[in-house]
């Protein structure tokens, strides 16, 4: 901003000091003028500085979340609102969780977040190592697998498990509501909300069972599990085959051709495959549900682009029932 001259400094003319009388009379004679002026108003003052507030509630800071995948992040997004930045660590449809390796980055963000919602049961063990590597972190975080109702259940994709996304999503009502109690109200109040809409969904898998009993399913990895239980479908999987596409190992070759069986036989009703781990052995086992007519659904671990995850699950809910030929 420039600064007008005659507010730099006191002006002198020939007299020197002599003339500083003058000032305050000038001031003085255009007080007078101003009052007397055409309006009658006196010039409008110079608004005060607001005086601080002693009572009020100082502002809330902004909260942080970090999730390993999209898929608990947008979890976590739906019950926090948009008062918290939520950041999701994977988010790419084409990156394959089981084998990602955590940045500096990655463990800062986990370190510092007030909140770390992650899925656990070995699925993304970087979140594990950061945790292990930060004092006290584990104490802010939620690992879904621990949620799950059923302990016995070792499969690890639990984010389309209806009870342990709903558990999850409590237990970030909860931490959050601790660190914001004034916002805990409408957190439970969203927190129960996403509940009751994966609920919905869950009873609509259920029906497709109900619609279809005695479908049975064959997975080119065990991500769909849950989603298979759901909807009433058997797994008829072989289960070295699974374990060893789990491992990121080579099937025996018993295991493959009598996997292969279950397609060129048409023993299944349905294929469920996973996009991000492909493999020679998993891309022929579509190549064969092809040529046996044997519908496919694609079951990825990440959300697919421009999709929350309410919509990929009624999604997926939708593609099975239609697989199935059950009524939508």
């Amino acid at each position: 901003m420039t600064i007008p001259t005659a507010a730099r400094g006191a002006v002198r003319g020939p007299g020197g000091p002599r003339r500083t009388w003058m000032a305050p009379l000038m001031a003085l004679m255009l007080g007078v003028v101003a009052a007397c002026g055409s309006g009658g108003e006196a010039p409008p003052a110079p608004s005060a500085a607001p005086a601080p507030s002693g009572g009020g509630a100082p502002p809330t800071r902004t909260l942080t979340v970090v999730a390993s995948t999209n898929v608990w992040g947008d979890i976590a997004s739906r019950v926090a609102g948009p008062g918290v930045q939520v950041r999701s660590i994977l988010a790419d449809p084409n990156a394959d969780p089981h084998s990602y390796e955590g940045t500096p980055a990655d463990a800062a963000a986990i370190s510092s977040a007030d909140l770390v919602v992650y899925n656990g049961g070995g699925y993304d063990e970087f979140v594990t190592r950061a945790l292990d590597a930060s004092p006290g972190a584990r104490e802010k975080s939620i690992e879904a697998y621990a949620l799950r109702p059923d302990q016995a259940e070792e499969n690890e994709h639990v984010w389309f498990d209806p009870t342990t996304v709903s558990a999850v999503a409590q237990q970030v009502a909860a931490r959050l509501g601790q660190a914001e109690p004034a916002q805990a109200p409408e957190l439970r109040q969203r927190a129960d909300a996403f509940a009751g809409e994966v609920d919905q969904i869950g009873r609509q898998f259920a029906a497709v069972g109900q619609a279809r009993p005695g479908l049975r399913g064959l997975s080119s990895e065990p991500v769909p599990f849950y989603l298979e239980r759901a909807a009433g479908i058997a797994d008829a999987t072989p289960e070295e085959f699974a374990e060893a596409i789990e491992e990121e190992t080579d099937p025996p070759a018993a295991a493959v051709a009598e996997t292969n069986q279950l397609l060129t036989s048409r023993g299944v009703n349905v294929l469920f495959f996973n996009p991000q781990t492909e493999s020679p052995v998993t891309q022929n086992l579509r190549t064969l549900a092809d040529q046996a007519t044997i519908p496919v659904v694609e079951v990825g671990e990440t959300l697919p682009q421009g999709m929350d995850y309410l919509g990929w699950l009624g999604s997926l809910r939708s593609g099975i029932a239609t697989a199935v030929g059950a009524p939508q």
